[in-house]
């Protein structure tokens, strides 16, 4: 028998520290690591001893004999991995962060942001002796989008903070949530009462479509709409139109096929989830029942993963519709996908859009429809969005031989009062620091932050996680990002490379000044408790709390008996 790992996996990477037999793959020291979609079990390298399971922080990994039908492909997932990348046996050892001198003294870091790069980043760092961390969170909640980007129906997912919270509430690790730097506390402030800054913030813009009408009223960032129904306090007053019985969205990644996901499904399953009220209010009284998803691309170039694909063909009530001529691919991509060393997930991919074609959609169900090689050029409304004009696309061949898109004159009109746009998330500045604003990061060798002109390290500053390498990957990516990250800290912090900080007192004098509403560790356990209370009064796992005041108010509350 042999164990397997399914659609929740998040890539940490966790199970691969504790495989006796190293059948899972690929490992973060691996060049695969960073574009995969998932890890993978080789079965005929398992053991059959289940440390990974135990391991696993987001419950992904089940023997073979335990998988319900559902999950099933992902036995045939795993082993295919292995036809492209058999087991070596040259495999390389990780990388191991070195150890500090105790001579050193204790190294002091602020790490500003708490989302998963963040808190891999305390991970790593409180691993080793004589440390001390402040982490910064402009919220008063940490996890980042582990919280308000992680969709709600994917409860498993959210497995990963249980992780962080051992992290962020350890003795050497000082939380300062509501506390927003540049604000309450300046970049220079920091690093003057530390060694070294580690900037976290992940990617928090979003990039635009620059097409006439897009900013109607009815088109959004489809950013805005999953910080909503996720609860985020800065969103969780905006309103969508969800009125008419069609909505659009642009781009098909993983996060379109999760707004798509949320827009069809039964608002009774979602009420089981920790989907914020207003939102299960609104989508209650929603009449959508067919959401249209433009890719500008092909099926084979497709941004969704093949577990985000094959979770949208096992909703209930719902049918995935795609028209059999855009299922087919043009002789260019049919002939990567056919190669001899072509990856099964390509293949996998396409395989599935293929059988998507083949299926009668009920006229009962909702729907989604996946559209290829179509993009939107404006969108039409008087006051408000009422349609979008796409164009159809060819996929043609630049000098270099790359596959990309091409609009044609094919033009038709899709009737809409909703839009979204799901094209990535894009990195904003941040005061002090330089910025690279066609990548949308901060300039960085390793994760050491330089100065763009001369190309040298800016000493004390550091960044990891989205703000350094742009918005790639899935939740565990961040850990080795976060790795090589500390990796550098501690490589100055050894060789002298660092200031020493002021007092860690004047620090603390400085928050309360500046921010009296900062919360701690503690205040943070309290706003946990009463939304974990709430949710188990409802049945659900949380209801969480959306506005300022009412985070600060349960942060404060009295846990007395």
């Amino acid at each position: 028998m042999t164990y397997v790992i399914t659609q929740p996996c998040c890539n940490d990477a966790s199970c691969v520290d504790v495989c006796p037999v190293n059948c899972i793959h690929p490992t973060p020291d691996e060049k695969p690591f960073a574009t995969t979609e998932m890890l993978y079990i080789d079965p005929d390298t398992c053991i059959d001893c289940g440390a990974c399971v135990e391991e696993c922080p987001v419950e992904a990994i089940y023997a073979e004999n335990d998988l319900e039908e559902v999950d099933a492909p992902y036995l045939d997932i795993n082993a295919q991995y292995y036809t492209k990348h058999p087991i070596g046996p040259d495999w390389p050892d990780p990388v191991k962060l070195p150890s500090i001198d105790a001579a050193l003294g204790t190294l002091h870091v602020a790490i500003v942001g708490s989302g998963p790069a963040a808190c891999y980043a305390a991970m790593e760092l409180t691993a080793k002796p004589r440390m001390e961390v402040d982490m910064f969170e402009r919220l008063p909640t940490p996890y980042g989008l582990v919280r308000a980007g992680v969709a709600p129906d994917h409860p498993g997912t959210k497995g990963v903070t249980d992780q962080f919270r051992s992290a962020v509430g350890k003795r050497n690790v000082h939380c300062h949530f509501n506390v927003e730097v540049g604000e309450d506390v300046t970049h220079e402030e920091l690093l003057r009462h530390h060694h070294a800054v580690i900037y976290a913030v992940g990617a928090a813009g979003d990039r635009r479509l620059d097409i006439p009408g897009e900013d109607l009223p009815g088109s959004h960032a489809a950013t805005e709409f999953v910080a909503w129904y996720n609860g985020h306090p800065d969103y969780a007053d905006r309103t969508f139109d969800l009125s008419g019985e069609r909505a659009v969205i642009v781009g098909n990644g993983n996060v379109a096929l999760d707004v798509a996901r949320i827009l069809v499904t039964d608002p009774d399953v979602l009420a089981t989830t920790d989907l914020a009220d207003h939102a299960l209010e609104a989508l209650r009284s929603s009449n959508i029942r067919e959401v249209v998803v433009l890719g500008r691309r092909g099926p084979a170039q497709a941004a969704y993963t093949n577990p985000e694909l094959l979770a949208l063909g096992r909703m209930p009530n719902v049918d995935v519709v795609v028209d059999p001529e855009e299922a087919v691919l043009d002789p260019a991509s049919r002939a990567l996908v056919d190669a001899d060393d072509a990856e099964p997930s390509l293949q996998l991919k396409v395989k599935q859009v293929e059988e998507f074609a083949q299926r009668a959609a009920n006229p009962a169900h909702k729907r989604i429809v996946l559209r290829f090689l179509t993009s939107p050029v404006d969108i039409l409304g008087d006051g408000h969005v009422e349609s979008v004009r796409i164009a159809r696309n060819e996929m043609v061949a630049d000098a270099s031989g790359v596959l990309g898109a091409k609009p044609s004159d094919v033009i038709e009109t899709l009737d809409t009062g909703l839009i979204l746009r799901s094209i990535g998330y894009r990195g904003r500045p941040v005061a002090g620091l330089p910025f690279d604003d066609r990548r949308g990061v901060i300039p960085n060798e390793n994760g050491r932050v330089i100065d763009p002109e001369t190309g040298t390290p800016i000493p004390g500053v550091y960044v990891a996680g989205w703000i350094k390498r742009g918005p790639t990957g899935v939740i565990g990516t961040n850990k080795y990002c976060s790795a090589e990250t500390v990796h550098m800290v501690i490589d100055d912090f050894s060789a002298g490379r660092l200031d020493a900080p002021e007092d860690r007192e004047a620090l603390d004098r400085l928050i309360a000044e500046r921010a009296p509403n900062a919360i701690d560790y503690q205040g943070w356990q309290r706003i946990d408790k009463t939304e974990r209370a709430g949710g188990r009064a409802a049945g659900r796992a949380r209801t969480k709390l959306v506005t300022i005041d009412s985070m600060l108010a349960a942060a404060r509350a009295d846990t007395s008996p």
